[in-house]
């Protein structure tokens, strides 16, 4: 739906558009506003941002249409006006014009005319709209997303890159913040977030150095994703690393609450399912990775201990020449009909 701002000091003109547009408005496709003078267009113009364009008189009391076509970039530079006028002669017109006037219809109005000159300009600003849009999208997508990714949606390949899935060889690592949960409900949120993101930060770091990919935050835990060469060896020095950075971190005291950040890990590495993962009507997919292999890396994290790096008995055996392990035991996990033997990273 387009919104319109009529100015026009004519009493009956409002009358008129309502008659002559009914069936568009009865169809939600135009709204109108309506004003006397350049003064109270303004005014308009404040209490709905949502105006798309203008269509104004030239000569009217207390402020002019010319005089308004100079005010509107400082109200909204997004719209767009069309003057509708008896004040035809060149010069008002290519005064009209100079001042941003986007296309100038004469009186006695033709509404044929004055409707396909208005989806015209509406169509002009619903394209400035979008690209303005695009360009706050893009902003805060470079916010989030690796200068590396963002050149590489910009070549074709892209677009079938991210229709391919497949199964690949990897590591998963759950890292969950402990205890967190608890001081949500004795803090305020703005310190919450802060808190939290500075502990994803702290976390985050360590996975990059090592090659490693944030498949996403969930609440306040990470999974990331390490393929390609000597994937688990790295996904442990990953770990490893967070493990000793929150360490070192010191205590937090907000009031009276004292919060020492702490991280439970799980590690598996396996097959599993690499693809875009989502609802299409929604269009919202996500490229991740599925399988039993993910799954039991969440698993072994929900039994791991404040400053505990769990993995199971089969990553052991590929783990223990690099890395020193402890037995844990046999720990009973989500959807596993026995009993799983696990170890822990120690370093």
């Amino acid at each position: 739906m387009a919104k319109i701002l009529v100015v026009d000091d004519e009493a009956d003109l409002e009358l008129l558009v309502k008659q002559k547009f009914r069936r568009k408005i009865r169809e939600n496709i135009y709204e109108f506003v309506f004003a006397q003078n350049g003064e109270e267009a303004l005014l308009k113009v404040s209490e709905h941002p949502d105006i798309d364009i203008i269509l104004s008189d030239i000569n009217m009391p207390v402020m002019d249409g010319l005089t308004l076509l100079s005010r509107l970039p400082e109200a909204n530079p997004m719209l767009k006006a069309v003057v509708v006028s008896a004040y035809g002669d060149m010069q008002n017109i290519r005064t009209a014009m100079n001042r941003g006037a986007f296309d100038f219809v004469c009186k006695p109005v033709d509404f044929e005319d004055l409707d396909l000159t208005m989806e015209k300009t509406i169509l002009h600003v619903k394209q400035l709209q979008e690209t303005l849009q695009a360009i706050k999208e893009n902003n805060i997508l470079k916010m989030y997303v690796d200068e590396n990714v963002l050149n590489f949606m910009a070549h074709k390949e892209f677009e079938t890159s991210l229709l391919k899935n497949e199964t690949l060889e990897a590591t998963v690592v759950f890292i969950d913040v402990c205890g967190f949960t608890a001081i949500t409900e004795q803090v305020a949120a703005n310190t919450v977030v802060k808190l939290l993101n500075g502990l994803f930060d702290t976390i985050v770091k360590e996975i990059i150095a090592q090659g490693g990919h944030v498949d996403k935050f969930m609440g306040d835990a990470v999974m990331a994703v390490f393929r390609g060469d000597y994937h688990l060896d790295r996904a442990i020095d990953a770990a490893l690393a967070v493990k000793i950075q929150v360490e070192k971190s010191e205590a937090i005291e907000m009031g009276n609450i004292k919060y020492k950040p702490q991280i439970s890990i799980g590690i598996n590495s396996g097959e599993m399912v690499s693809g875009n993962i989502g609802s299409e009507t929604l269009k919202r997919l996500d490229y991740t990775v599925i399988g039993d292999a993910v799954n039991l890396s969440q698993r072994l994290q929900t039994v791991a201990k404040a400053g505990q790096i769990i993995i199971t008995e089969e990553v052991y055996h590929k783990a223990k020449e690099s890395f020193s392990c402890g037995k844990v035991g046999e720990v009973n996990l989500k959807n596993k009909a026995k009993a799983v033997m696990v170890y822990e990273v120690l370093a």
